[in-house]
């Protein structure tokens, strides 16, 4: 189910499909959705939620998995990738394809005014406490501390915002 607010502003380029599982995409007022940004309820059943006056960029990618939540403020750099999902692999007889999906590690959960850099990926188990930046092309499958910069990939702590 889509929820969109009438003061969001979508990008008539921008793919959000409507889930056929049940899904909730949500969307607050003041949210900005850029071109080409994609968002995709597969691989589990948890909601996609985008705080108010948060901005995804061009070319922005959020699968729905086992869950997306976004705060407020948030802003999120061209090319990122949000993966709240994991694809089963331990068989070696079975294909990849045919294994499903592994459990959930807790979806992605960012709380308020973060700042993701260009190309970074966010996976599964990924919690992003208030403040926190993270630079470009860096990889998070943790939790990173509120208000600390992380680069690099995976994500390092560098030092606190101020």
């Amino acid at each position: 189910m889509l929820v969109i607010s009438d003061k969001a502003k979508i990008s008539p380029l921008a793919d959000i499909e409507d889930s056929v599982r049940g899904s909730r995409i949500v969307i607050d007022e003041g949210v900005t959705i850029d071109a080409f940004v994609k968002i995709k309820p597969v691989g589990g059943s948890g909601d996609v939620r985008i705080g108010r006056n948060s901005l995804l960029n061009a070319g922005v990618v959020i699968y729905s998995g086992n869950g997306v939540e976004i705060g407020e403020d948030v802003l999120v750099a061209a090319n990122c990738t949000f993966a709240p999902v994991n694809h089963a692999f331990k068989s070696r007889g079975m294909k990849i394809s045919e294994q499903g999906f592994a459990p959930s590690k807790g979806g992605i959960v960012v709380e308020a005014d973060v700042w993701i850099g260009a190309n970074s990926v966010i996976l599964d188990g990924a919690i992003l406490r208030k403040g926190c930046v993270v630079g470009a092309n860096a990889l998070v499958n943790h939790e990173l501390a509120p208000y600390s910069i992380n680069v690099g990939s995976p994500a390092k702590q560098v030092g606190m915002r101020t």
